[in-house]
């Protein structure tokens, strides 16, 4: 009988460790560049997805960020949405509390918010953001401070 148990314990560990290597996949975009941009605090790496135009408009990239990576405050003239796809950041619009976000959350920024984004101390993060163009280019003000984001509750 204890054979048995351990068998039976034996089997259900091998089915936990084939379960998590299958969820491992590869990320459906690659990294992108190191960002050499003055308007964030650690490593982000950018791959431009789309290049809005008169045709399709929106800007679409994706942003990977290394833990405590953070933009500076800023603001898109036509909004923003982020998709996000790995890890945990934070969100948070000027005058309020800053959100934690994680994979699958999906962030709507409505168009002329100050705002500003990045992974959480112990995690990176990333997301697919999609963001009109035809109103104008992001507007970068001056970087996140450690009160703000170390404001997480």
């Amino acid at each position: 009988m204890r054979t048995r148990l351990y068998v039976i314990a034996f089997a259900v560990s091998l089915l936990f460790v084939f379960q998590s290597q299958a969820q491992t996949v590869d990320p459906i975009f690659p990294k992108g560049e190191l960002s050499t941009a003055k308007n964030h605090t650690g490593d982000i790496w950018l791959s431009e997805l789309n290049v809005g135009d008169s045709t399709f408009d929106p800007g679409i990239a994706q942003a990977v960020y290394g833990p405590g990576a953070k933009l500076d405050w800023h603001i898109h003239p036509g909004g923003q949405v982020l998709l996000i796809t790995e890890g945990t950041g934070y969100y948070q619009e000027r005058g309020k509390p800053v959100r934690v976000v994680h994979k699958g959350d999906v962030i709507k920024c409505a168009a002329g918010v100050e705002h500003w984004h990045g992974a959480a101390p112990g995690s990176s993060f990333a997301y697919v953001a999609v963001t009109p163009t035809q109103k104008g280019k992001t507007i970068w003000l001056e970087p996140v401070s450690d009160k703000d984001y170390n404001s997480v509750k």
